[in-house]
C-alpha cells in the first residue's frame, strides 16, 4: 500500500527550466497524495529563489562537501516520508498532469521494481540530439535489445528498496545504472510518463560525459570494449545519423559533423574504461 509519494528534485543553476518542473510537478492529476523535496546544490543563479516561490515545496539544506550524486540521493531518500519515491531532474519538465501517476502504476500494479520515464527532446535540440532521445527512449524497443539502459532523470521506486538498497557513493556517473544492474531487479518503462529533457552538449563536454560514463561502466560491468569496437560502433552511429538527417533536411547542416561527434563519444568512453582499469 502507498499512503505518500516523495518526489526528490536535485537542482544547481537551473533557473531556465525549475519553475516549470516545479509547476507542472503541482498540478499532477494524481489519486495519492504527494510531496516535492527540493536540494539545491549552491546554485549561483536564481535557482534558489525561484524554488522558494513555492510554498508546498520542502527545500532541504545543502550537505557538506562535494557533490556526489549517489551521496546526494541518498541523503534525498533519508529525508522523504513516501513509500514510493520518484526522482526527477528540476530540468525534466513533465509534459502533461498524467506523468506521475503514469511513472508510478508499474509500481501500485507489482510489475515492477523499479521505472523509468521518457525523456522527449526540447524545441531547441541538435537534430541529432533528438535522434538519439528517440532512440533511447521512444516507444522503448530499441534500448530493449541493449545490454543495459535505465535512466534516474524521471524515474521511481519504492522508498524501503532504496533504504536497503543505497545508491553507490563512490561513482561520479552512472550510479543510477549501478543501482538497477547490481540486483537486477524488475525494471519497467513507463513511455506515457512523458518529460522534457535534453542537452545540446559540446565536444568537450561529450568528452567529459563519455569519459565519466566509461569509467563507471568499467566499474559497473567489469569490462572495457577493446578500441577497435568503439571505433566500429561511432561508425555504425554515424551512419545511423546520416540516415536520420535525410529524413530530416532541416538538420542536414549536422551531418559533417556527426562522426566527429560519435568519435569523441566512443574514443572518450573507453579512454574512461581504460584510466578505471588502470587506476
Amino acid at each position: 500500500m502507498c499512503r505518500l509519494i516523495s518526489i526528490l528534485v536535485r537542482s544547481g543553476n537551473d533557473e531556465a527550466f525549475i519553475g516549470a518542473t516545479l509547476r507542472a510537478i503541482s498540478d499532477q492529476e494524481c489519486p495519492l497524495p504527494f510531496e516535492i523535496i527540493c536540494c539545491d546544490d549552491a546554485s549561483t543563479d536564481r535557482t534558489p529563489e525561484i524554488i522558494a516561490s513555492f510554498p508546498s515545496v520542502t527545500l532541504l539544506p545543502r550537505p557538506e562537501g562535494a557533490y556526489i550524486p549517489g551521496k546526494r540521493l541518498n541523503y534525498m531518500v533519508r529525508n522523504c516520508r513516501g513509500d514510493i519515491v520518484v526522482f526527477n531532474n528540476a530540468d525534466a519538465v513533465p509534459q502533461d498532469s498524467r506523468w506521475l501517476i503514469n511513472l508510478v502504476t508499474p509500481l501500485l500494479e507489482g510489475r515492477a521494481d523499479a521505472v523509468y520515464g521518457n525523456q522527449l527532446p526540447r524545441p531547441d535540440a541538435d537534430y541529432l540530439v533528438r535522434k538519439d532521445n528517440l532512440r533511447a527512449f521512444g516507444d522503448g524497443r530499441i534500448a530493449a535489445t541493449w545490454h543495459f539502459f535505465f535512466s534516474l532523470a524521471t524515474a521511481a521506486a519504492r522508498r524501503a528498496d532504496l533504504l536497503e538498497h543505497p545508491f553507490d557513493e563512490t561513482l561520479r556517473y552512472s550510479e543510477d545504472v549501478e543501482w538497477a544492474y547490481r540486483r537486477r531487479i524488475r525494471i519497467v518503462y513507463a513511455p506515457d510518463a512523458r518529460v522534457e529533457h535534453s542537452h545540446n552538449y559540446t565536444l568537450d563536454q561529450l568528452e567529459r560525459r563519455f569519459g565519466g560514463e566509461g569509467r563507471a561502466d568499467a566499474a559497473i560491468f567489469g569490462r572495457t570494449p577493446p578500441l577497435w569496437k568503439e571505433i566500429a560502433s561511432a561508425a555504425m552511429e554515424s551512419l545511423r545519423d546520416t540516415a536520420f538527417l535525410l529524413k530530416h533536411p532541416a538538420g542536414l547542416r549536422e551531418l559533417p559533423l556527426s562522426p566527429v561527434r560519435r568519435l569523441v563519444q566512443r574514443c572518450s568512453h573507453w579512454k574512461g574504461g581504460r584510466d578505471h582499469a588502470r587506476s
